[in-house]
């Protein structure tokens, strides 16, 4: 085995984590906690995952509140789960590997009244950092976004910083923030989406103002010495929006502010959500998967417009990660393509500090523990993205290649 591999499959640490390896399954919403309650189905799937000798699993979309949440089926940080949460990270601990929670809020981007009226939007208007159009509201009866008060971004950064005091007091083992893919964060980030003129727009350093109230408030809340990752999105994909450029200074802002690992992503879901997928397009099945008919026409309308084609290659946003890497003082994830020993060496070479994975688990949960056996493993993932669209199917996600694990 290289060194680059040996590294790669040693033990390393997040701000005195440690982890058995350098792997870390990426944080992607499963559709496995239909209304809201994780089943037996999503414990499962992180368990065996765990079994396959991933350093870390990361629960995705753990909504800071109820109004946080794309729909009713995603989780939210409350004490009615905790008890299920709790059982499931046990199970993954029984496997060496840690858990870890994608702390998240949708914002403006929602398609679901069925939430508790606990938070900001209370079932009448998601909020956001400016006034616009929920395009996945257009069909729910959700069609416009309210602009938040400087009140109501105080208090969200509250709600942020409660949700990650629970999730310590919960169990996990670290927090990965969202601060990417067009979700309520990034909202604020984006030129696209922050047409504010006060404090928190305009300037690239006023539209990190939010991010960085929201990592300051969780780290208070959690301490100096819990691991705190967080992922960005290195372009929006779109005119008008986040640049390449951009992304090296608002991963400074976050390392600078305290964040310990930052997680190199790329898109949005809401504009150019294939940017970070690569590979086959995802329209066909999500069409085919969506319940509303007007959300049907809707997509074969402007999908193909939003489903651009980008082919895949192995770790498709290496260059612009690299850039990152050679910025910022603390630890560096990369995700996006690396789905054989080769890409983990160059990788590794590069001076990434963790990898995230996300489809090729889902075609071999023992990804870590074959390609740690086998220095010329390749996965067998082909990025037709099926998995992906299979988010709101009964069942929630798989993989259509090989699916016998979920």
């Amino acid at each position: 085995m290289s060194d680059a591999l040996q590294k790669c499959f040693s033990e390393a640490s997040i701000n005195g984590l440690t982890l058995r390896n350098r792997l870390i399954k990426a944080a992607t919403f499963e559709g496995k906690s239909p209304g809201g309650i994780p089943t037996e189905a999503h414990t499962h799937l992180h368990r065996r995952i765990g079994e396959g000798g991933i350093g870390m699993t990361t629960i995705g979309y753990c909504a800071a509140e109820s109004d946080g949440r794309i729909n009713e089926n995603m989780i939210y940080m409350h004490d009615g789960i905790k008890d299920k949460l709790q059982h499931t990270i046990a199970e993954v601990h029984k496997t060496g590997a840690k858990v870890s929670g994608q702390l998240s809020h949708c914002g403006n981007f929602t398609k679901s009244k069925d939430f508790s009226g606990h938070g900001l939007f209370n079932g009448k208007r998601p909020m956001g950092p400016s006034f616009g159009i929920n395009s996945l509201g257009l069909a729910y009866g959700l069609p416009f976004t309210g602009a938040m008060t400087v009140a109501q971004i105080k208090e969200r950064v509250k709600v942020f910083g409660n949700a990650a005091s629970w999730m310590k007091n919960t169990g996990f083992d670290a927090i990965e923030i969202h601060f990417g893919h067009g979700y309520g964060i990034s909202q604020f980030i984006s030129p696209k989406t922050n047409k504010r003129t006060d404090e928190y727009g305009g300037s690239l350093q006023n539209r990190m103002r939010f991010a960085l109230e929201v990592l300051e408030e969780v780290r208070k809340q959690v301490g100096d010495t819990f691991p705190l990752l967080g992922k960005i999105s290195m372009t929006d994909g779109v005119k008008g929006g986040i640049s390449w450029d951009d992304s090296i200074e608002i991963a400074s802002l976050l390392d600078k502010g305290g964040l310990d690992c930052v997680i190199c992503s790329a898109g949005t879901s809401s504009m150019n959500p294939m940017i970070m997928f690569r590979g086959d397009s995802m329209l066909e099945g999500l069409i085919a998967n969506e319940k509303k008919p007007i959300m049907k026409l809707g997509m074969r309308m402007i999908g193909p417009k939003l489903f651009r084609d980008y082919p895949f290659k192995e770790h498709y946003l290496l260059e612009h990660a690299k850039r990152i890497r050679e910025k910022v003082q603390n630890q560096v994830c990369y995700i996006g393509g690396a789905n054989s020993n080769a890409a983990i060496e160059t990788l590794m070479n590069e001076g990434f500090d963790f990898i995230q994975l996300g489809r090729p688990l889902f075609f071999d949960p023992d990804f870590a523990k074959h390609a740690a056996a086998d220095a010329g493993y390749v996965n067998g993932c082909t990025s037709c993205n099926q998995c992906a669209t299979l988010i709101e199917a009964e069942g929630g996600v798989k993989c259509p290649l090989n699916n016998h694990f979920i």
